[in-house]
């Protein structure tokens, strides 16, 4: 499964989606990258990828850049299937034709069937039916799998594929309804807080499980991948555990200092019940996540804290409080002091 190792330093090294979350994650992981943005090259625009790879020739390329969202944006912007289907192909065929040494596809814990036995196994992939809610999305996935695999038979390509599970941390979507659940929670515990709510309801039933990734972490898996791994074979990323929205919910709330009450909004949709990752082919290849979930949620509250939209956020939140009497805006700044 492993073959001799790959050496990244010193190569010039793609990192296509590196203003999202895992991209950002893989630029402070990496140096003497190669990043391009939309309004320079159009990853949904084939010659216009090609004529950048055939220019800058890079060595090492890994494939983070896709449209992702929570439950709600996958159910709605269903869509959005077709951005990801090109995106994938354009950066897999341009990699190949200019000659790219080594790719990594990163793909989705979401690819595998929503009853599948746990802990998911790589080899589960297409055995059962999709979750209904996010299956365009997750199609998309499977088909730049394929793709790698299919690239690698025929032409030998050293392209590898990857499947994160749930991932946080800094550069997360904080949008309030397009958001992922971690980002999602961080908002609304703190927006209570801000405001003075005593109730926050989480979406669901909140008995779901789920395993949740530092994205840092997983940027110092892929890097070890990269260097590490070599063959057709999907290689699940993860921590090995999990916990119900409702327990992972209270470390939110813990963490962001809301004291109010927790309650569960059972019209909104649970996704998958579980989805808990077999690591143990990426344990056997030596790398475990050092993360711990109290740890992580400390780091990603403070990287939501200091970006700049967030201050944004707290003043519109209680905009028209504030504008009633001195005492509400002293309260404001009085709780945007303890934060």
């Amino acid at each position: 499964m492993a073959s001799a190792p790959f050496e990244v330093k010193g190569k010039s090294v793609f990192v296509a989606g590196h203003r999202g979350m895992v991209g950002g994650a893989l630029v402070r992981r990496l140096v003497e990258l190669l990043t391009v943005t939309r309004s320079e090259v159009d990853l949904r625009d084939q010659a216009a990828v090609n004529k950048w790879f055939a220019a800058k020739c890079p060595q090492v390329v890994l494939l983070a850049a896709a449209k992702v969202g929570g439950i709600i944006a996958s159910n709605t912007l269903r869509a959005k299937v077709y951005e990801n289907l090109v995106i994938a192909a354009n950066v897999t065929h341009s990699a190949h034709v200019n000659n790219t040494e080594k790719l990594m596809f990163l793909g989705s814990s979401c690819i595998y069937p929503k009853l599948a036995s746990q802990p998911l196994r790589e080899d589960s992939i297409l055995t059962g039916p999709l979750e209904p809610t996010n299956e365009p999305y997750v199609i998309a996935k499977i088909a730049g799998i394929k793709m790698i695999e299919a690239y690698r038979n025929q032409y030998g390509s050293d392209f590898i594929n990857v499947m994160p599970t749930n991932l946080y941390g800094p550069g997360d979507n904080y949008h309030p309804e397009y958001s992922h659940v971690v980002a999602a929670l961080i908002r609304r515990f703190l927006e209570a807080k801000v405001s003075g709510a005593r109730n926050v309801a989480v979406w669901g039933t909140g008995t779901p499980r789920r395993e949740f990734l530092y994205v840092d972490d997983l940027a110092d898996a892929c890097v070890h991948l990269m260097k590490t791994y070599s063959s057709d074979e999907l290689v699940n990323i993860g921590t090995g555990e999990d916990s119900t929205i409702a327990e992972f919910a209270r470390v939110v709330a813990a963490t962001v200092g809301y004291n109010g009450e927790i309650s569960f909004d059972r019209s909104r949709s649970d996704g998958t019940p579980l989805k808990l990752l077999d690591v143990s082919r990426l344990a056997s290849l030596g790398w475990r996540a050092r993360t711990s979930l109290a740890d992580g949620i400390r780091s990603a509250y403070r990287a939501y804290l200091s970006e700049s939209k967030h201050t944004t956020l707290l003043v519109v939140v209680r905009s028209e409080e504030m504008k009633q009497s001195e005492a509400a805006r002293l309260q404001f700044w009085n709780v945007l002091w303890s934060l």
